[in-house]
């Protein structure tokens, strides 16, 4: 009798734990098939990846507890503005721009850049006092295995196509001699460091004679891209370049010391995968 109690008792807590959704806790911090899925869905990511990043930051989450980091309400609309700003969009522009994108709520696209904000300060933390500077000849050598990563186009001819409807766009990319009244066009140059850096980045994967994918335009429409042609900038030289590679050289130098701590800290943890979404 008491061990059908138990059982009973063991059925019970285990079905709740599966109408709770509880797909993996880290120590004492539960993560969701839902948060799981939304990860998925908002990164774009198999379910390994997102599950990965997630239990990283719930190891995260318990590392800015203990070491008491703390970000303002302040200190995240400042980063929203500058990332308005260095988009070429106001802040409610923004907003569009990332539900469109993202299926977002500027609610939840504050908490993302508040927990982003507090990544920052814990990577400073771990991170800096590991940190040296690079002298000059690791400089000339990162420079010499990466020069590809640090030449860029000079600008870029393209026709511009704007609709407030989406569907408008597609039929003109399936079709480029498509023609609408509700689409409207102009042909510019578009310098590359006077763009938006993620239009920039976009417009150089995009091959010559071929569209880019359909964006946001910031105003509650869209947009695409029509690249005629792209005009190639010069080499520059290593001292020019200077400080663009020492920020290069002290990401990864971070993310090595980073990954590292993490990986230790996870093998420490008290981590239990129950499920995942299939």
């Amino acid at each position: 009798m008491i061990k059908l109690f138990v059982i009973l008792i063991l059925s019970s807590l285990l079905s709740a734990e599966v109408y709770d959704g509880v797909a993996i806790v880290v120590e004492d911090k539960a993560i969701t098939l839902l948060d799981i899925q939304k990860e998925m869905q908002t990164e774009h990511m198999n379910v390994k990846q997102a599950s990965d990043i997630l239990i990283r930051k719930k190891l995260e989450e318990l590392e800015i507890i203990q070491r008491n980091i703390v970000v303002s309400n302040a200190d995240v609309y400042e980063d929203i503005k500058k990332m308005a700003e260095a988009n070429g969009l106001t802040v409610s522009q923004l907003y569009d721009a990332v539900r469109e994108r993202n299926g977002l709520t500027s609610s939840e696209f504050k908490e993302k850049i508040k927990q982003k904000l507090l990544s920052q300060k814990l990577y400073a933390a771990i991170a800096m006092s590991s940190l040296s500077e690079p002298t000059d000849e690791e400089i000339k050598e990162y420079y010499e295995l990466h020069k590809k990563q640090f030449i860029h186009p000079e600008s870029f001819s393209v026709i511009i196509n704007e609709s407030k409807d989406k569907n408008r766009l597609k039929e003109k990319i399936d079709n480029p001699m498509f023609y609408a009244p509700d689409i409207t066009t102009q042909e510019r140059v578009l310098p590359y460091n006077k763009i938006p850096p993620q239009l920039a980045q976009i417009l150089q994967k995009t091959p010559q004679d071929h569209f880019t994918p359909i964006l946001s335009d910031g105003k509650g429409g869209f947009m695409c891209c029509y690249v005629k042609s792209i005009a190639k900038s010069k080499e520059a030289n290593v001292k020019a370049l200077k400080p663009q590679i020492i920020n290069a050289i002290m990401a990864e130098k971070r993310e090595a010391v980073l990954s590292d701590y993490f990986a230790r800290l996870r093998d420490n943890a008290d981590i239990n995968i129950i499920r995942l979404p299939k």
